[in-house]
């Protein structure tokens, strides 16, 4: 990646995490950015799909399920934004995805080393474990500051999250390897479409919600 990529990435992230500090604060702005990511998400994956498959019963069966899931997804993120309990932990797993996305993306460039899979030439264990170690720090910080406690609980929730973060980030890699494109899109300078940014929120948020009813 050279100096321009670098840029346009960190530029793109200044503003992707302005977007959730408002999306945070304002009800009408996070209306809006689900409206906006669930449309995009949308197009994105009946793109992937319409050059993956040729059968129209499986681009309706897979374009179906992926509406009711990103539906799903939408409705039950608005909903637990408003209840003050329920945003808290939202917030602090979507942090934790975030976390997952950076320290990958940090490690792994830093440290190199073997690959993880063949699915994702990119992704290398080390920033596999980068994941895990940012998600738990960032997950296991927020709870400490707003709930003052630590335990191998809070520990699990966090791995799981960023567990489900990297395997949602791997089944996007090889769907666009299947659909022989580097990105889902491009709506976000030096990061791709919205796919690229969210493919492991989708699975980490809900995964890291299951686990807290589990564990709790």
């Amino acid at each position: 990646m050279n100096n321009q990529d670098h840029k346009k990435r960190i530029f793109t992230s200044l503003v992707l995490f302005l977007m959730i500090i408002l999306i945070i604060k304002y009800n009408f702005f996070l209306i809006l950015m689900l409206l906006i990511f669930g449309i995009f998400s949308l197009i994105e994956f009946f793109t992937l799909i319409k050059k993956i498959f040729k059968n129209t019963i499986l681009k309706i069966i897979y374009n179906s399920l992926f509406t009711f899931y990103i539906s799903c997804f939408c409705l039950t993120f608005f909903y637990f934004s408003n209840i003050l309990s329920l945003k808290i932990l939202l917030y602090t797993l979507l942090f934790g995805c975030i976390a997952s996305d950076l320290g990958g993306y940090i490690i792994g460039k830093t440290f190199k080393g073997a690959k993880l899979t063949k699915i994702s030439p990119k992704k290398t264990i080390s920033g596999a474990l980068g994941s895990f170690a940012f998600t738990i720090i960032v997950i296991v910080t927020i709870i400490f500051l707003f709930y003052e406690i630590i335990n191998y609980k809070i520990l699990m929730v966090a791995f799981i999250t960023s567990l489900f973060c990297q395997m949602g980030d791997i089944f996007f890699s090889f769907l666009k390897r299947k659909a022989k494109v580097k990105d889902t899109g491009n709506i976000f300078p030096g990061h791709g479409g919205v796919l690229d940014r969210i493919d492991g929120i989708l699975l980490g948020v809900p995964f890291g919600f299951i686990s807290i009813n589990f564990f709790y």
